[in-house]
């Protein structure tokens, strides 16, 4: 059992402050790698931190469980917080407050291939073609950030 099923055993469905570390990671061409549940929105390789895990080692343990790559060199692009992340369910179901960590990666090595048991699909992307389904908050962060993203990448 993970960090947050204990927490929510001992809070019920009270709010509950969330770490999750994320990577917009890019392939040579500059194209960004996302990824979805079967039929769920599109958005970028993220997890949730547990006890006595550093942000680096849940994003890396993450993308390599879901997507079967290993990531190398992380930089840190920003934190977000705020009501923007905030979730809560209108069935009344767990409510979460996220402060999301997010990296940019260019290093990484392996074969993407998608974890099939938790039905994922990964898929790159060209920054100005994203799709219809991206995640709201993710297709704005990434057109904010577009600028960034390519002097980053280019600094490589």
């Amino acid at each position: 059992m993970d960090y947050c099923e204990e927490i929510r055993k001992m809070i019920g469905n009270s709010p509950l402050i969330v770490v999750r570390p994320s990577a917009v990671i890019m392939n040579d061409k500059g194209e960004i790698l996302l990824n979805r549940y079967t039929g769920g929105t599109w958005g970028i390789p993220g997890g949730i931190l547990q006890l006595n895990e550093s942000v680096e080692e849940c994003i890396k343990r993450n993308v390599h469980e879901d997507l079967g790559i290993m990531l190398n060199t992380l930089f840190l692009v920003a934190v977000y917080s705020g009501m923007e992340l905030n979730m809560k369910p209108e069935d009344g179901g767990d409510e979460y407050h996220i402060v999301a960590i997010g990296y940019l990666c260019t290093d990484y090595e392996g074969e993407i291939t998608p974890d099939e048991n938790q039905a994922i699909e990964a898929q790159f992307f060209n920054l100005n073609q994203l799709p219809e389904e991206t995640d709201p908050f993710i297709k704005n962060k990434l057109v904010e950030l577009k600028g960034q993203l390519k002097k980053i990448y280019a600094s490589q």
